[in-house]
């Protein structure tokens, strides 16, 4: 018996399509979505953020449909040990609420995460091409 696919809901540098199928080996259908009682943030001296449950703040992202278990078991490898994979429940831009998985920062780690908003302009900008060096050794398959 296979296991049943899962939504993936991500707020970082998995939001660029290219990125996500490097690090799932897979393309995926997507929509946008958000995830409230979360708030998104720098973490400091890298390119992608980290995301903290944070009453009435709200974290805008890209929610991956169907996602089989063997892409999420190269997410959880690409995530590492800063983030845990949790449940949560996003709103689809289309109105729906749908469960997905996501990855959130791992209170030991808070320390590294910078005030204000993780700025996905800046990265698309100023940050995807450093990224994409320093995660060449992204897992494949």
């Amino acid at each position: 018996m296979s296991t049943p696919h899962r939504h993936c809901f991500t707020y970082g540098s998995l939001m660029t399509p290219h990125i996500m199928f490097d690090v799932c080996g897979t393309a995926l259908s997507a929509i946008a979505a958000r995830l409230s009682g979360f708030s998104r943030h720098p973490v400091r001296g890298e390119d992608y953020p980290g995301m903290i449950g944070n009453a009435g703040h709200e974290v805008a992202g890209i929610l991956y449909l169907d996602v089989p278990a063997d892409a999420l078991a190269r997410l959880d490898a690409f995530e590492g040990e800063q983030y845990r994979r949790s449940t949560v429940t996003v709103r689809c831009d289309d109105g729906r609420h749908l469960p997905a998985d996501t990855y959130v920062f791992r209170s030991e780690y808070a320390h590294l995460l910078l005030p204000g908003e993780w700025d996905l302009a800046a990265f698309e900008r100023d940050g995807r091409a450093r990224f994409e060096r320093k995660f060449t050794g992204i897992p494949k398959r």
